[in-house]
C-alpha cells in the first residue's frame, strides 16, 4: 500500500484543471440522467399507487402527468441558471445558492440555502429509516414462514438494521463528490428499475388471476368521512407533487457536467430523459397497484407480509436497501459540498482541513482526507441516532418536503429566469409564470397541512428508540 500526500488543488496539473481552477468535469448527460433518476424513481414510487387509490383514476393519472410536466418546465429553467447572466458563457454557479444569489440578490440566498439542506438533512433521515423498513420486512417474512404465516411472534426493532445502514453509509460516505458517484447512481438507477418492476409484476399477477379490486375514476376510498377523504387526497397529491422533484441536487448534477456541450443543453437533455423515464415508472407502478388492490391499495406494496410470492418480496425489497444506500449519497451529496467549502474557505491554511491522502492498494487508488473522514462519519451517526429516535420522521419527511417544494421547484427558478431574461412585469409570459407558481405554493400549502395533520397523529403511536415491525 502507498500513500501520497497533497495539499489542495496544488496537486493537479492544468491538464486535470477546468476553465475556473477547479478539477476538471467528467459527468455526460448518462451520468446526469442516473443522478435525476436515482434521485425521482425512490422506494415512493411504490406508494403511488396509494395515491392512486385516494384521487382515482383521472385525478391520479393527471396529477402524475401534470406534475411531471412542471418538473421539466422548472428544471430546464434551472438549467439556464447555472451560468450568469449569459446561461452558456456566464460564471459557473456551483450551488443552488450561489445561482440564487447572482440572480436575485439579497438575502434570498440564504432562504434558498437554509431550505434546501435542511430538506436534505431530513431526507438523510427518513431514507435510513426507509432502508431499516426493508430490512426488517426480509426478516419478518423468514420469520412468519418458519411460524407458519403467524405475526405474532414475529415483530423486531429497526435499532439494529439502522445501526447496520450506518456502517454501509459511512464507507460510502468518503465518496468525496459527484464527480465519483457516477457508478453509485448507475447501480442504484439499475435498482430502482428492479424494485418497480417487481411490484408492477406482483400487482399485474393479482390482475390476471382475476382478483384486482374494484376501482374509481374520481374518487379514492368510500366507506370513510368525507374529512378524511380530502386529508388523503392531499396528502396524495403532495406525494405525486414530491416525487416529482430533485432541484434540491439539479445545480449540484450540473456542475459535474463536462463543459462542451454546454451544460445547460446536456442537463436539459438529461432531465427529458429522468422525468420522462419517471413517469412511466410511476403511471405504471401507480396503475397497476391500484388495478390490483383498489381501495385498500398498501402505503408500499413490497413492505407487505405474507404474500405468496415471497422470493420477490425478498428480491425488490433487496434492491430497495441497495438502491436507498446510494441515493443517501446522491441527495446529501450537496450538504456535504457547501459545508466543506465553507470550511475550507475559513481555515484555507489548515492541513487538517485541506490536505489530501492519495492511497493505492494496487490498481485501486483513493484519496482520504481527514476532516471529511471525521465530519462524514459524525454526520451518519447522528443522523442514525435520530432514525432510531424518531421512528416517525417519515411523517416529518413529507412536511419538510411540502415546504420545500415549492420555494426549491418552482419559485426561486421562476424569479430568476424573469431576472435574467428581462421579462417585463404585466406581460403575458409573467403572468403565466406567476400563475404557475401560485398554483404550486397552494398545493404546497395544502400538502404541508395534510402532513401536519398526519405527524399530529403519529406523534401519538410511537416511542423513541422503541420501535417494532
Amino acid at each position: 500500500m502507498e500513500v501520497e500526500s497533497v495539499v489542495g488543488a496544488n496537486s493537479n496539473s492544468n491538464a486535470l484543471l477546468d476553465d475556473d481552477g477547479k478539477a476538471r468535469r467528467t459527468g455526460t448527460v448518462w451520468s446526469a440522467s442516473a443522478h435525476i433518476i436515482t434521485a425521482v424513481i425512490g422506494a415512493g414510487v411504490l406508494s403511488l399507487a396509494w395515491a392512486m387509490a385516494q384521487l382515482g383514476w383521472i385525478l391520479g393519472t393527471a396529477s402524475i402527468l401534470i406534475f411531471a410536466g412542471v418538473t421539466l418546465f422548472t428544471s430546464n429553467l434551472l438549467a439556464d441558471c447555472y451560468r450568469s447572466p449569459h446561461p452558456v458563457t456566464g460564471k459557473r454557479n456551483h450551488t443552488y445558492m450561489e445561482a440564487v444569489k447572482a440572480h436575485l440578490g439579497g438575502r434570498m440566498h440564504m432562504i434558498c440555502g437554509l431550505i434546501q439542506y435542511s430538506n436534505l438533512v431530513g431526507i438523510a433521515i427518513g431514507y435510513t429509516i426507509t432502508t431499516s423498513i426493508s430490512v426488517v420486512t426480509i426478516v419478518k417474512n423468514n420469520c412468519m414462514k418458519k411460524h407458519n404465516g403467524s405475526e405474532a411472534d414475529c415483530h423486531f426493532s429497526n435499532n439494529p438494521s439502522i445501526i447496520g445502514i450506518a456502517i454501509a453509509e459511512i464507507f460510502l460516505s468518503q465518496i468525496p463528490n459527484f464527480h465519483k458517484l457516477s457508478w453509485i447512481s448507475f447501480l442504484a438507477a439499475i435498482m430502482s428499475f428492479g424494485y418497480a418492476f417487481i411490484g408492477i409484476g406482483l400487482s399485474l399477477t393479482v390482475i390476471i388471476q382475476g382478483k384486482g379490486k374494484s376501482t374509481s375514476l374520481f374518487m379514492g376510498k368510500t366507506g370513510q368521512s368525507s374529512a378524511e377523504n380530502i386529508w388523503n387526497m392531499l396528502v396524495a397529491l403532495g406525494n405525486i407533487a414530491l416525487a416529482n422533484s430533485f432541484a434540491q441536487i439539479s445545480i449540484d448534477i450540473q456542475d459535474s457536467l463536462k463543459s462542451t456541450p454546454a451544460e445547460n443543453k446536456v442537463m436539459k437533455m438529461a432531465n427529458s430523459i429522468g422525468i420522462i423515464t419517471m413517469s412511466i415508472i410511476f403511471l405504471l407502478s401507480g396503475g397497476a397497484g391500484y388495478a390490483a388492490f383498489g381501495a385498500d391499495t398498501p402505503g408500499s406494496i413490497l413492505n407487505t407480509t405474507g404474500n405468496e410470492h415471497v422470493w420477490l418480496v425478498y428480491m425488490g425489497n433487496v434492491f430497495i436497501i441497495v438502491h436507498i444506500l446510494g441515493a443517501y449519497q446522491v441527495l446529501i451529496q450537496p450538504f456535504y459540498h457547501i459545508v466543506e467549502l465553507l470550511v475550507s474557505q475559513r481555515w484555507a491554511s489548515s492541513n487538517f482541513i485541506n490536505k489530501e491522502y492519495f492511497v493505492g492498494i494496487g490498481k485501486i487508488q483513493f484519496s482520504i482526507n481527514l476532516f471529511r473522514l471525521i465530519w462524514r462519519t459524525i454526520f451518519v451517526v447522528v443522523a442514525s441516532v435520530l432514525a432510531m429516535a424518531m421512528p416517525f420522521f417519515n411523517d416529518m419527511l413529507a412536511l419538510l418536503g411540502a415546504i420545500g417544494f415549492w420555494p426549491l421547484a418552482v419559485y426561486f427558478p421562476i424569479q430568476m429566469i424573469i431576472v435574467k431574461r428581462n421579462i417585463r412585469k404585466g406581460t403575458m409570459p409573467w403572468i403565466g409564470l406567476q400563475s404557475l407558481s401560485l398554483v404550486c405554493m397552494i398545493v404546497s400549502i395544502a400538502a404541508a397541512c395534510a402532513a401536519i395533520h398526519g405527524l399530529g397523529q403519529a406523534l401519538g403511536k410511537y416511542k423513541p428508540f422503541m420501535y417494532k415491525a
